[in-house]
């Protein structure tokens, strides 16, 4: 609106915006004699008139009389033309707005007494002007669009529902203004059989997330074949080696079979690198599992191997990241020690509260301000 401002009343009277959009098929004009005007017209209704032609070459069109009824062929809104003739404006100039080879729009002016020769060039100037800021919005606006489709496509997914289990995580990436990171978590399955993977590529933001993604729908397609954790890990390690990327994964896996009755679960986990998770008891008890083997990415031909045990009914093992346990403060690293320490004081809580509980603990840790992303995904056993 601010061009159709400038415009007037030095080179016209009266100016309107016709701004086409392919994807919605719909013509949107702006402007007016009172420049707040907008209103929409079907693209389609447009077709084969001066104003489609303008709008597929993005040539200049005069129109010497408002008054010929033509007019309606390149101003489509009775509104607008009731104005130009209320007016008494003599002549109507339609210019064309291209950007990069491709005609974005129209610029429609009228003045009383018309344009001349350099009256026209003026405004073909102007045009290409507004067109270039025109295209330049777009862009960004594509570019934002794309941004948010991706963002969303490589953030964690949301946790289903699960019969006798309960769920919960947390996700915060290191980088600043983005909401992305390297960390992920995944939980699928269903009936009694749910797999549950939390894993860590190595670096941040951006370019850790790409590889998050490969890494989520991998584990995903290779679930379809074998669920088993170490089989799974196997897959995987053989997909990023032969990626040839020189980042590597690491990835905690665990199969969780619930009981029927809700009373226990059996779990089977592998691990590629990953810190090994906390089983926190309902009597308070807190054990790190031993479990270890090689992140995926690194070396082929990798076998894993796996270990069990039994949840019973409001007990809660706890995955997390190095993000965590490796979050720097004024006395050091957060440590496991630690970890193992304040997880007492939740035993038999929720999840959530689990979750959030040490999130909180890290964050406030390492002064507000954590040097690399943080997950945690906990997992208890009941309703």
């Amino acid at each position: 609106m601010r061009l159709l401002t400038l415009l007037r009343p030095e080179l016209a009277d009266w100016a309107v915006l016709a701004l086409p959009d392919a994807r919605t098929g719909v013509l949107r004009l702006q402007g007016g004699e009172a420049v707040g005007f907008t209103a929409t017209v079907a693209l389609a209704t447009t077709a084969g008139t001066r104003l489609d032609r303008l709008l597929r070459t993005g040539n200049t069109d005069v129109t010497e009389d408002t008054r010929d009824p033509a007019l309606a062929g390149i101003l489509p809104h009775p509104t607008l033309r009731g104005e130009l003739l209320a007016l008494g404006l003599d002549q109507l100039l339609a210019v064309g707005l291209n950007a990069r080879g491709t005609t974005l729009g129209a610029l429609l002016l009228a003045r009383r007494g018309g344009f001349d020769a350099e009256d026209i060039a003026f405004a073909a100037r102007l045009a290409a002007r507004a067109a270039i800021a025109l295209d330049s919005a777009r862009l960004y606006e594509e570019r934002g669009q794309i941004a948010t489709v991706l963002t969303s496509a490589l953030r964690p997914p949301s946790l289903p529902e699960v019969d006798h289990l309960r769920l919960a995580a947390r996700y915060r990436p290191a980088a600043e203004h983005i909401d992305l990171g390297g960390d992920f978590y995944d939980v699928l399955g269903s009936g009694r059989d749910w797999l549950i993977t939390l894993g860590d590529v190595c670096g941040k933001g951006v370019e850790a997330a790409a590889v998050t993604g490969r890494t989520r729908q991998s584990i995903r397609t290779a679930a379809h074949f074998d669920r088993h954790p170490a089989a799974l890990l196997r897959a995987l390690n053989s997909v990023l080696y032969e990626a040839g990327t020189d980042q590597f994964v690491t990835v905690l896996c665990a199969r969780a079979d619930v009981a029927p009755d809700g009373g226990h679960a059996d779990v089977e986990l592998a691990a590629a690198g990953h810190p090994a998770p906390i089983v926190l008891r309902t009597d308070g008890h807190v054990e790190q599992l031993e479990i270890f083997g090689t992140a995926c990415g690194m070396v082929p031909g990798i076998e894993y191997r796996t270990i069990s045990l039994r949840l019973h009914r409001g007990d809660t093992m706890l995955m997390f990241t190095d993000g965590v346990d490796e979050a720097h403060g004024a006395q050091g690293m957060f440590g496991v020690e630690r970890l193992l320490g304040l997880l007492p004081a939740y035993a038999g809580a929720a999840p959530d509260v689990v979750c959030e509980a040490v999130e909180q603990h890290v964050v406030e840790y390492a002064d507000g301000r954590p040097h690399d992303d943080i997950a945690l995904l906990a997992v208890t056993c009941g309703r």
